[in-house]
């Protein structure tokens, strides 16, 4: 029997279908801290974690049995993928199942940035009427600028094309061919910077993307420029955002991520101008399905057959872990 351990809840679904793999035990342990993890670790073949557990080197090699770490989600900036590949431990994802609800969220927040929507609900509940405060910008014939045009990425540039809005996307990674099937225009940075009355990111968090938004590149954009970023804290640098909320240059902003979550004392989540959710981009009950079941069937399927899925570092598998 294989020992899995969960130690962050997913879909009921997901959990009776790794549950359905007879060579599988689940251990459901959940809030534990950075000692716990190691101990409990130490006896499981695979690991299953979400956005808030620390997968760090330490955990990795208190896994001595360890073969798989599943993350039900796309982003694994939570998860020492380099010590894990060393040692041979195999890093799953489920990218795309989760795409649509963030780039429906996306979606959502480029309307309320650029009508004031929570601003404007918030007055109204306080017992003010303050039309004329509440003029915003409409959406139709404005340049939305997308950095990252993977799996919400393109999701998104396909809404804000049906909106009237012209794209222009900057991924290095993405081929010209690719580009043009989603009716985006592949440009340089500077050019999205250049171009763009709103910009959004989609891309995962590396070292290096981190600050990839920073002084610098918010100096190059449009003044009155709107930002979002629905993918991690980080890829824009919070304290150059801050100022140039404060300076104009930016007129607004939409963040479901930040660099410490929750944003316990960050002044740019209490910004009067800035739309600030709880990292709900992902978030939906459907997607939360999606990437509940898909994660298990790959574990399960990996432990009892060997079958990769969905591997962030395929490498591992022709590695034999430390003794």
């Amino acid at each position: 029997m294989q020992r899995v351990l969960m130690t962050e809840p997913i879909a009921a679904q997901g959990v009776q279908e790794l549950r359905s793999y007879p060579a599988i035990e689940v251990v459901e342990r959940y809030n534990l801290t950075a000692d716990e993890l190691r101990r409990a670790v130490a006896s499981c073949a695979g690991l299953l974690v979400r956005s808030q557990t620390e997968v760090s080197r330490v955990v990795v090699e208190a896994g001595t049995e360890l073969r798989v770490i599943g993350r039900a989600g796309a982003g694994v900036d939570n998860i020492d993928v380099a010590a894990a590949t060393e040692r041979g431990v195999l890093v799953m994802n489920t990218p795309g199942a989760n795409a649509q609800a963030a780039a429906e969220l996306t979606v959502g927040l480029l309307f309320a940035v650029a009508r004031h929507v929570a601003a404007a609900d918030a007055s109204v509940k306080a017992g003010r009427w303050e039309r004329s405060r509440f003029r915003g910008t409409q959406l139709l014939g404005k340049t939305l600028g997308i950095v990252g045009i993977g799996n919400v990425g393109r999701l998104v540039a396909r809404s804000a094309a049906a909106l009237g809005m012209h794209v222009v996307a900057h991924d290095p990674y993405v081929a010209p061919d690719l580009a043009v099937e989603h009716r985006v225009s592949l440009v340089a940075l500077d050019a999205v910077l250049a171009l763009s009355d709103f910009i959004t990111v989609h891309t995962p968090l590396t070292s290096t993307s981190r600050g990839l938004i920073g002084a610098p590149e918010i100096a190059r954009m449009k003044r009155g420029v709107y930002l979002l970023n629905c993918s991690r804290g980080g890829v824009i640098d919070e304290q150059a955002l801050l100022a140039a909320l404060d300076e104009g240059q930016v007129a607004g902003a939409a963040l479901d991520v930040f660099t410490a979550e929750p944003p316990l004392g960050l002044a740019i989540a209490r910004h009067p101008r800035v739309v600030a959710t709880p990292h709900i981009g992902a978030l939906s009950w459907e997607a939360q399905l999606n990437v509940a079941i898909m994660i298990a069937n790959q574990i399960g399927r990996f432990l009892t057959t060997g079958e990769v899925g969905a591997a962030v570092n395929p490498a591992a598998v022709l590695r034999r872990p430390n003794p």
